[in-house]
């Protein structure tokens, strides 16, 4: 008796979906907590005084996922998305253990470089299988709810270890719940996730395919996806933007929350507000970007972000920190969605997997080269003048945006996949 043919689609295969949903928090979680206590045992447990000193994990982590990231995109393809992602927690194991006892920096920084490849083989698999499994009339759904799933994982991850810290420590008790996080995603991934690469297959089908057809080199898609196609290359530039300014707010935002007396719990509220409001926001944005299209919610969502480093700079209380943590955390959910479900409209199938992993490659880089820019300049100008600059570069990748990128959702997409289908 022959299996029943695959079906496309989140109501469709929505145990699965709801599994890899599950998957990605925990997976959100592991970054989650860092967010609230890494900074300040950089300066108070190791003395480190310079901001690069202090921001370089984050450095060491965006390198180190930003290339993982582009690795498992062509892995995935290669050899299926579950042996990624079960790779992935296993990559993760020691890292709680490792941020409870590390005896000097560089074994911090050695635990954020195991981070960094976790996260890039197991974030990146599940957004590709969730794009797998969704096929394209609710992309921008399956993908905010995807980033909801992680980012609201980050918030409270990141407010529970802030909450363990301010009443037993820095170490080792916040990371405990790191030990949880890694024995349940990766039991979850190992006993129950199954292979979504068979439905790329029957994606490709619905497009008229009946005979697999010559893959674009890596290289094609390397170049497509950076520089040569322009709304790929558009999408790329504004997630290398959108994820620097959040590794300066992971850096700085605790930083400078301190410096205007803002105690551990305070810090953890505010380090939690940020991908809180990133998170829940998702799960409008996502869909709305279904409904209305790519561009103009790319576009805006930078602008809005510019406008909440700007709130927070000019606020000295906790009431506007608050509401420009806030206002960043809509500007991204508006943002992070969207940016995987154009990649979705426009790049074929057979080769998304690779495509995304490019893309992922350019946007985690933003965490290294926002928290080397970050660090820098706060030790240069002084952590306002360090905040104001990442501001002015998120508003100007709005403006890329704005002037680059062609809406790619339906009609559009459709058109390109025809036009890559014949070059390839």
């Amino acid at each position: 008796m022959s299996a029943p043919p695959l079906r496309l689609g989140i109501r469709e295969n929505l145990a699965q979906f709801s599994l890899l949903i599950a998957v990605n928090a925990f997976v959100g979680a592991m970054i989650g907590m860092e967010r609230s206590v890494l900074s300040p045992i950089a300066e108070q447990e190791f003395h480190l005084a310079a901001n690069l000193a202090v921001l370089s994990f984050i450095i060491v982590f965006g390198v180190t996922k930003a290339f993982t990231n582009y690795l498992a995109g062509r892995l995935s393809d290669r050899f299926g998305r579950k042996h990624v992602l079960v790779a992935g927690w296993l990559v993760a194991a020691p890292v709680p253990f490792l941020l409870m006892w590390a005896p000097s920096w560089t074994w911090v920084l050695i635990a954020n470089a195991l981070l960094g490849v976790s996260q890039g083989l197991t974030w990146s698999t599940t957004v590709i299988m969730k794009i797998d499994l969704a096929g394209a009339k609710n992309r921008g759904l399956a993908m905010g709810l995807n980033e909801f799933a992680g980012y609201f994982a980050v918030a409270g991850s990141a407010l529970a270890t802030g909450f363990i810290a301010a009443h037993f420590g820095l170490r080792p008790q916040p990371f405990y719940l790191g030990v949880v996080f890694v024995a349940v995603g990766l039991a979850l991934s190992g006993i129950l996730v199954r292979e979504t690469v068979h439905h790329v297959v029957a994606e490709s089908k619905l497009h008229g395919e009946t005979a697999p057809r010559a893959m674009p080199s890596q290289r094609e898609i390397f170049w497509r996806t950076t520089l040569t196609d322009r709304n790929l290359s558009s999408v790329s530039q504004a997630g290398l933007v959108n994820n620097l300014n959040d590794g300066m707010a992971w850096g700085l935002f605790p930083l400078f929350f301190a410096a205007a007396r803002m105690d551990l719990a305070e810090i953890g509220t505010l380090a939690a507000i940020y991908p809180a409001t990133w998170g829940l926001c998702q799960l409008a944005t996502g869909a709305w970007s279904d409904r209305i299209g790519r561009k103009w919610l790319i576009a805006g969502g930078m602008w809005v972000q510019a406008v909440g480093i700007a709130v927070v700079i000019l606020s000295t209380r906790f009431a506007g920190f608050a509401t420009g943590a806030a206002l960043l955390g809509l500007g991204t959910a508006m943002v992070y969605p969207t940016l995987l479900a154009a990649i979705g409209d426009v790049a074929h199938p057979a080769w998304r997997a690779s495509s995304v992993g490019v893309y992922r490659l350019w946007r985690d880089l933003g965490y290294a080269i926002g928290a080397l820019l970050a660090g820098l300049a706060a030790d240069a100008l002084g952590l306002p003048s360090a905040m104001w600059i990442v501001a002015a570069l998120t508003f100007g990748s709005g403006l890329v945006v704005a002037l680059r990128m062609q809406e790619t959702l339906h009609a559009l997409a459709q058109q390109e996949r025809v036009d890559y289908l014949r070059v390839s």
